[in-house]
């Protein structure tokens, strides 16, 4: 985010009525959130697949819910998303 928009952001965050604890902590928050947000689109630019994870992931269920899947390749790639849909592969 550029630093206008982000400045705009915080204008339109912070109430005018707000005391600069609550300002500061609006900011904080706001920056906060942002920052998750540059990181996780960094992340998901890598185009981060299954390849050579599936098998493991498969090894995993077979190990604690004693069963054989196939993980599909269209499975998602966050492990506890995928855990919590195991029981569909």
């Amino acid at each position: 985010m550029e630093r206008d928009s982000l400045a705009e952001a915080l204008a339109r965050a912070i109430p005018d009525d707000a005391s600069s604890e609550e300002a500061a902590a609006i900011a904080a928050a706001l920056g906060t959130h942002l920052g998750d947000q540059e990181r996780a689109a960094a992340a998901g630019s890598e185009d981060e697949t299954w390849e050579g994870k599936r098998w493991a992931f498969a090894g995993r269920v077979a190990a604690l819910q004693g069963r054989r899947v196939r993980v599909p390749s269209a499975a998602p790639l966050d492990g506890w998303a995928a855990a919590g849909r195991s029981d569909r592969f």
